[in-house]
This record gives structure tokens, sequence and C-alpha cells, in this order.
């Protein structure tokens, strides 16, 4: 077995998923929003607090091994199935491609099945894991 695919290790789940994605929210995009409405006076979000936003969600994981400030609060990472740092162009696939994309074209049908395939998949991975090649992981067991 050879060519099998590494299992990934340590493998986090929904709960603490949703909590590092509830804690960057908090921490970023609340400040974010209230800066954008002090500076447009619009209550809508404009491009460019969806740009910083998905910069944020893109560029964090790439400088800062694979944590934003939610995950590392939370104590998990983003990671890659063959054991290498999360680069830009894995970011991109898994954020642009696999949420923004895959997500958008099905009118969020797709991201349904991945909260699925999070809580009943042995390796926790969801639709934007597999199209990059990562998983979440904790390094606590």
């Amino acid at each position: 077995m050879e060519n099998a695919a590494p299992v990934p290790s340590n493998p986090v789940g929904f709960w603490r998923r949703l909590g590092a994605s509830l804690l960057d929210g908090l921490i970023i995009g609340v400040p974010l929003a209230l800066i954008s409405y002090l500076i447009t006076g619009n209550t809508e979000g404009n491009i460019v607090t969806n740009l910083i936003s998905t910069l944020y969600s893109l560029l964090v994981p790439v400088f800062w091994y694979g944590y934003t400030v939610g995950k590392r609060i939370v104590g998990v990472r983003i990671a890659r199935v063959d054991g290498e740092r999360v680069g830009i162009g894995t970011m991109l696939l898994r954020v642009l491609v696999g949420m923004m994309l895959i997500y958008g074209i099905t009118f969020g049908i797709a991201a349904l099945v991945s909260l699925v395939m999070v809580c009943v998949r042995k390796d926790k991975r969801a639709i934007h894991d597999l199209v990059a090649g990562t998983y979440v992981t904790s390094d606590q067991p």
C-alpha cells in the first residue's frame, strides 16, 4: 500500500472549527465592519471589507503556520495532508475555489454537505479541504 494517502493526525471536528470561525468573526470581522461603517456610513458589506476579510483568510495561515487568530485561540490549525506547510497556492485552492466558488455555485448546498462530512468522516475533512489537500488539526491529542 505504498500509494495510500497519509492519514491526518488529530483531525478537528465541527465544534472547534465553528468556535475558531466565530472568534475570527468577533476579533477581526466586527472591528473591520465598524471601521468600514465609520468610513463609508454603509451598513452593508462593501468590496473593501470583503477584500480585506478574504486576504486575512488567505494570507494569515500562510505566514502563521496554518493559524488564524481564532484558530490559534482554540488551538487548531490548517495543515496539508502531506505534512508540508500551507502555502499561498494551497490557501487559494481552499478559500477561493473550495469555499467561495464551489459553495457559491451550489448556493450553499455544498457547505451543508461539508458540514455533514466534517461530522461523519474519520478524517473530518470538508469539501474545501479535499480540494486543497488540507485538514484542520490540533496539536493536542
